[in-house]
């Protein structure tokens, strides 16, 4: 399977640690999967103009070819001005409308307050759905006082990464074997 990890935030680094730490629990219980870990704060991303993702060259080609060929992603999330960061929205308007569908996703968001709790829910699960991704229901939510000098300090989030995961591979597969059967039904 396929997995990527998206971390969208170009400044700080609380998301990218939170999101670190699930892609190391991922690997280490799942390491015969093919992954790959995109940090936007490394890359060069253009604006969406509308083209045809293939379209697109260099580094942004590269994000968009690796999301599509995805089988599973993760996304991590920090909340900015009670929003999702401009450049995860750039991501998906680089992508197709159907962009994720048969795509199961898993969300780490990171936010300074408690009351962020439900962008996610709010602002990019909606969006997530329009483009037909399988969402994990439930996400993972990390605030500033959890991580400590780039270490994660408190066990309930490292609790729910595990469950996150878990969950998101629990149902990629599910998924994966319903549509092979339904594909079999077809018999051609």
């Amino acid at each position: 399977m396929k997995t990527v990890f998206l971390q969208d935030s170009r400044v700080g680094s609380k998301t990218l640690v939170s999101l670190r730490e699930i892609e190391n629990k991922y690997q280490e219980k799942y390491p015969d999967h093919d992954t790959t870990f995109i940090d936007l704060k490394e890359l060069d991303i253009e604006f969406s103009d509308g083209r045809n993702y293939l379209d697109y060259e260099g580094d942004t080609g590269y994000v968009t070819k690796e999301l599509m060929a995805a089988d599973i992603i993760f996304i991590g999330s920090p909340t900015f001005q009670a929003s999702i960061p401009a450049t995860l929205k750039n991501i998906f308007d680089l992508l197709p409308q159907k962009a994720l569908e048969k795509k199961t996703v898993g969300i780490v968001m990171t936010a300074g307050s408690n009351k962020h709790f439900l962008i996610a829910e709010i602002q990019l699960k909606p969006i997530l759905g329009y483009m037909k991704a399988n969402i994990v229901p439930n996400y993972v939510f990390v605030k500033d006082t959890d991580i400590i000098q780039k270490e994660i300090v408190n066990d309930d989030v490292l609790f729910r990464m595990d469950n996150l995961i878990e969950n998101t591979v629990a149902l990629a597969t599910t998924y994966q074997k319903v549509w092979a059967d339904i594909e079999e039904d077809y018999g051609f």
